[in-house]
């Protein structure tokens, strides 16, 4: 029988696909997690990120690695050099914030600069109108948003930027706990918009490292 803290490490898992392994917390123990993101550090991954931690699991893994920087329930370390790339990461509502957070957390640890554009949902479009040259300014999108989920469409209908559309389980009764807004992206009229699914802002910036990093460009320490 496998030990229960026993683990079993991608370390080349960067190498065959562009983005490294990230621990996965919620279901592990305290344990796992510290000695996931260790073995990964000492293993020469980069960046190397445990996402969805308690506090009780940020708290252990900077124990044990003092120089690894916390965001939300986020925890990073040897984060990668600034690339030159932008991205900006924006959000319908403050109600997103949590999910917009770990989208530029994931990001600034693959060394992406991060715009931060928030509270500009169609509720009040005018705030998006004023906001439409910080848009075309960066390299990619992401753009979260809850309830009817149309923030996405409607800013794929101002720029020619590459978008990531990430559904926020933000909302009343009958928009499901972001199942609304994720069929709304799906079934988006602008063509081009990707979609991830329901707060999953990490998978939205791994889809960005993919489409922005060069390809077999796999920074090891």
């Amino acid at each position: 029988m496998v030990p229960p803290d026993a683990i079993q490490l991608d370390p080349d898992r960067g190498a065959r696909t562009g983005v490294p392994e990230i621990v996965y917390a919620p279901g592990k123990t305290v344990t796992q997690v510290v000695a996931a993101f260790a073995g990964l550090l000492d293993r020469g991954v980069a960046p190397v990120i445990a996402a969805r931690c308690s506090p009780e699991q940020l708290a252990a893994v900077v124990e044990a690695v003092p120089e690894a920087c916390v965001t939300g329930a986020l925890v990073a370390a040897r984060q990668l050099a600034d690339n030159g790339r932008r991205v900006a990461v924006v959000t319908a509502g403050t109600a997103d914030q949590h999910v917009a957070a770990e989208t530029a957390a994931t990001l600034a640890a693959f060394g992406f600069g991060v715009d931060r554009i928030d509270d500009v949902g169609v509720a009040g479009i005018h705030r998006l109108l004023g906001r439409v040259d910080d848009l075309r300014a960066a390299d990619a999108l992401v753009v979260l948003a809850g309830m009817e989920g149309a923030l996405p469409t409607a800013v794929a209908g101002l720029v020619d930027t590459p978008l990531v559309a990430v559904p926020t389980s933000t909302g009343y009764g009958s928009s499901f706990e972001g199942i609304t807004a994720l069929a709304a992206m799906t079934a988006s009229c602008a063509p081009g918009v990707s979609v991830v699914g329901i707060d999953n802002g990490l998978g939205a910036a791994c889809t960005i490292v993919r489409w922005l990093r060069p390809r077999g460009a796999v920074e090891r320490a």
